[in-house]
């Protein structure tokens, strides 16, 4: 619409005005306010912009009102509402009001629909909305968070759920949304005095305790939505007395003990039924039916064998069996019976699962759009996918042979994860065919010869491509530069031999870079532009045979390096995956990666966000460290040992504040160590060995902590955590310095079991005492962590180690 103004200035008697669903893009008019005859304003999904005129409240007619999903609509309360207000319908819902909530809003007797959810008011949602005794429809989710359009910082600590209590007083609710309200303490019951309740949704909160048997009196109740809270202990048995159920969320919580269905059970009106992620054991006795049943959710019930009443579920369409003890092969009447026109998502991973009963060619669901089989023990040849299916991930299984050029036809595909496999052959040149995938992840398999072309033929939707540890030659395709969305690209541990990719840097969300293990080579130049690589954060070039000097100019624009924001509530580079228009209860897809610091191989299950790594180790690099790199006040591991470095270690390292490890080993550097390095007080692990160092090691804070195997090597430096103890000659510059390579007595760990520990601010393990593993901060990251022997210099260019 042109002009919303010119549309209604002449207006001045009109009653009802319905533009929702009209690409409006435009302010509303403050002449409204003087339409006094109106009664019925409904703009929802208007695309509407700027300032709601507040007068529009107050109009004395008005009985709808509804603005909802107007993103980038901003507007308030005023402070007093008529109180003779016919007003019926207020939908604020999914816009950007915001400010204080007054309690007149309780005088607006007649409502009987109220929806502010997803907006940004503040500070608590008033009591006098307990005189609101018309209401039938009341969502006030999302709060206590700090709005729709930004991210959310949790300002505020929500309410126990107690002080809910007003909420009793609303006997006439059959529709109460308070997901994502931050709402806290027991589960109460006076939401047992909302007898005429249809709708019940308290998902994504902090309720804990159990789940009460006054529930039982809410007889005409359809939907119970709990997902996403702390409740504890049994399902009441009472729950499942309600014949009305038809929608039960009840996954992530803390729910324990047994679940039976069976025959007797009420529960014939079952639509969804989604239990997934609790430690709840459930049975299906023989005779138990769900006729009307389209969703399923039992990941992690204790499951040993397929629900047998799937038999005659026709109309099936999510079915999540995931993390549970399946065993032996899929039965074929999971093909033949269940859902086979209407399956639409199906997980089946985390099993001990070894294949199909009737080995297909064809995934046999012919509706299906997602598959994930991932963690079996699934073996033979690839089944192709559907032709409509949009994920396919059969990762850590055991499929072996190569791809099927059939995959190329699926064009559909958005998500293709083969990774850690036994696949082998050449990746397929016709994947190039494959316009909107999203996620390619081929690592850990035997793929060879050249990597196909990506983002061609108007294909740019690639944001992660994972084809390491594979044997894959050749270059790296040019068209990887028409990638614009590209965040994570890792191609280490192939034979890939090429230059450095400067041509990537155009890529404007490129996040993580690791080409290590290869055969890169040449010098690293200077980049084109001020403006390459604006959002690296992890860049992994070691153990390639890149020369001559450390790239000082990528270093000085990597601005991403230079500082975080603390406050972004993004854990991890990830993607969410959405299945149809739902998002699934477990919504991203995580992008493994496997760094190497202090001789240990870190491999992160999730790659944190704020993560920030240089490693350029194990090349040829030369020359002096530039003072330039103290400007990357945001890393927490540096990495650039096994070079030819010389000259100083520069006082500017001592910027680094977030450090956490630093590797300068294996080089020619000489000179003391800069006593500004002790203030990095995050600084868990530090390696100087078989250097040219000389002179008293920093005293103080972390560099108490290290031992003598931090300076092997370097015979001339001194200091009370070594054998040399320092004295005031030996504080000054000595005439001669020595340096010899031992090939072996290098750093050496060698642990023979495999441990999952929490990590730094990176989820990096940091330290080992006495057999201790010990770190700088405590955070929610986790590391699988393996360490491997340090190689012999023959092999150092390619994995980046000594003995």
């Amino acid at each position: 619409m042109r002009d919303f103004r010119s549309l209604v200035q002449n207006m001045t008697n009109i009653k009802q005005l319905h533009l929702s669903w009209v690409e409006i893009f435009s302010t509303v008019p403050n002449t409204l306010v003087n339409v006094s005859s109106l009664t019925s304003l409904r703009l929802h999904r208007g695309f509407l912009v700027g300032q709601f005129p507040v007068g529009i409240f107050q109009l004395p007619n008005l009985q709808v009102l509804d603005l909802s999903y107007n993103d980038y609509l901003t507007g308030y309360f005023p402070e007093n509402l008529n109180s003779s207000s016919p007003l019926r319908m207020l939908d604020l819902g999914t816009t950007n009001f915001t400010g204080h909530l007054p309690a007149s809003i309780g005088d607006l007797r007649a409502l009987n629909l109220l929806n502010i959810a997803y907006c940004d008011f503040y500070p608590s949602v008033p009591s006098s909305l307990a005189n609101l005794t018309q209401l039938n429809f009341l969502d006030l989710s999302s709060f206590f968070h700090s709005g729709f359009n930004g991210p959310r910082n949790n300002k505020f600590p929500g309410q126990v759920f107690d002080s809910w209590s007003w909420i009793g007083k609303l006997t006439k609710l059959n529709y109460l949304f308070l997901v994502d309200t931050n709402l806290r303490g027991d589960f109460p019951c006076f939401l047992a005095n909302l007898t005429q309740l249809s709708e019940l949704y308290l998902g994504y909160n902090q309720i804990t305790g159990q789940i009460p048997d006054c529930l039982v009196q809410l007889t005409q109740l359809t939907v119970l939505d709990l997902r996403s809270n702390n409740l504890q202990g049994a399902i009441p048995r009472s729950l499942f007395e309600l014949r009305n159920l038809e929608y039960v969320y009840l996954n992530s919580n803390n729910l324990s003990g047994n679940v039976e269905f069976n025959e007797s059970s009420k529960h014939k009106k079952l639509i969804l039924l989604h239990l997934s992620l609790n430690k709840l054991s459930v049975q299906f006795r023989t005779g138990f039916t769900a006729p009307e049943l389209i969703k399923l959710g039992l990941g992690s019930c204790n499951l040993t064998e397929f629900p047998e009443f799937l038999k005659y579920a026709s109309e099936l369409r999510h079915l999540d069996l995931s993390d549970n003890t399946l065993q032996g092969q899929i039965p074929k009447w999971m093909w033949s019976s269940a859902g086979t026109e209407t399956l639409y998502h199906l997980n089946l991973s985390h099993n001990h699962l070894t294949g199909f009963e009737e080995n297909p060619v064809i995934i046999p669901w012919s509706s299906l759009n997602s598959l994930e089989l991932d963690s079996n023990m699934l073996r033979g040849a690839l089944p192709i996918p559907g032709p409509s299916m949009t994920v396919y991930s059969v990762s850590n299984n055991e499929y072996s042979g190569e791809i099927p050029t059939a995959f190329c036809s699926r064009g559909t595909l958005t998500i293709l994860d083969l990774s850690n496999n036994n696949l082998k052959g050449m990746i397929p040149q016709c994947f190039e065919n494959l316009r909107f995938l999203e996620i390619l992840k081929l690592q850990n398999n035997s793929f060879h010869g050249d990597i196909p072309q990506m983002c061609s033929n108007k294909s740019a939707e690639l944001e992660a491509i994972d084809l390491s540890y594979n044997q894959l030659q050749g270059k790296l395709p040019r068209s990887i530069a028409s990638c614009y969305k590209l965040m994570f690209l890792n191609m280490g541990n192939n034979l890939i031999r090429d230059t450095f990719p400067s041509w990537l840097g155009q890529l404007p969300e490129l996040k993580v870079l690791s080409l290590r293990s290869n055969a890169f080579h040449g010098i690293i130049g200077n980049p084109a532009s001020t403006q390459e690589f604006p959002v690296l954060s992890i860049v992994d070039l070691s153990s390639n045979d890149f020369s001559g000097m450390l790239p000082s100019n990528y270093l000085e624009n990597w601005d991403a390096m230079k500082s975080v924001n603390e406050t972004d509530e993004v854990s991890y580079i990830d993607k969410p995956i959405r299945v149809g228009i739902e998002v699934q209860e477990v919504p991203y897809y995580d992008y493994p990666i496997t760094l190497f610091s202090k001789g240990v191989e870190l491999k992160y299950l999730k790659t944190p966000y704020l993560l920030r790594l240089i490693d350029l180790s194990s090349n040829r690099f030369e020359g002096q460290i530039q003072g330039i790199i103290g400007n990357l006040r945001a890393l927490h591991l540096l990495n650039l040992s096994n070079n030819t470095l010389n000259g100083s270690i520069p006082s500017s390292l001592g910027n680094l504040t977030a450090l956490e490890s630093l590797d300068l080993s294996q080089n020619q550097l000489s000179g003391k160590i800069p006593s500004d390095l002790a203030q990095l007080t995050f600084l868990a692990y530090f390696n100087v060995t078989h250097n040219r160092l000389y002179g008293p090691i920093p005293q103080g804070r972390q560099f108490d902590t290290f031992q003598e195997d931090t300076y092997q090597g370097n015979s001339d430096l001194c200091g009370k955590s070594l054998s040399k103890k320092c004295q005031d000659s030996e504080s000054k510059t000595p005439q001669t310095s020595t340096f010899e390579e031992d090939e072996d007595s290098g750093f050496h760990i060698e642990l023979d079991w495999f441990v999952v520990l929490p990590g730094a601010i990176a989820g990096l393990i940091v330290g080992m005492v006495g057999g201790n593993f010990w770190t700088a901060k405590k955070h929610d990251w986790f590391v699988e962590t393996f360490s491997r022997r340090r190689q012999t210099r023959s092999t150092r260019r390619r994995r980046g180690f000594r003995t």
